[in-house]
């Protein structure tokens, strides 16, 4: 498969392993950044969308999970809403949680998910990956970096 057939994410606000501006950081405004993506297989049925750190002291840390975003979806825009549900992340909260991190350079990657489904179904924080791959036809990354 060629690059540019593979599903893609990408934003305006900061370019594949780039800094991520201070406003989408809780140093900033603490918005989402924009997001599109393209490219997905045609039986796609729906769309997730993660954002973890794998740098974070204690493993993944979840800043954002949404799944049910229909398929007919191409992007969220800057500060959103979020095109789907939401589910509770590492912050205890259902909305994005921008990167707060302890020292160092970390990186946070975002990924969509086309599923194959419309519905995950019964999901939440613990189980919202397994669910996601069960269903996941192809996906697409984006990942940013920030320190403080």
């Amino acid at each position: 498969m060629e690059v540019e057939d593979e599903m893609n994410l990408t934003s305006r606000d900061f370019r594949d392993m780039e800094r991520i501006p201070s406003k989408f950081t809780c140093d900033g405004e603490d918005i989402s950044p924009q997001l599109k993506w393209g490219n997905q297989p045609k039986e796609t049925k729906s769309f997730a969308l993660s954002c973890i750190d794998p740098d974070a002291p204690g493993g993944d840390f979840i800043h954002w999970f949404i799944c049910n975003i229909p398929a007919a979806t191409t992007g969220i825009p800057q500060g959103g809403p979020a095109p789907g549900v939401e589910i509770e992340n590492d912050f205890r909260k259902r909305e994005y949680g921008g990167p707060c991190p302890p020292p160092g350079t970390h990186r946070y990657v975002f990924t969509v998910y086309a599923l194959d489904t419309v519905n995950l179904g019964d999901v939440g924080k613990g189980n919202f990956l397994s669910k996601v791959e069960e269903h996941t036809l192809e996906k697409g990354t984006l990942t940013g970096k920030y320190s403080r």
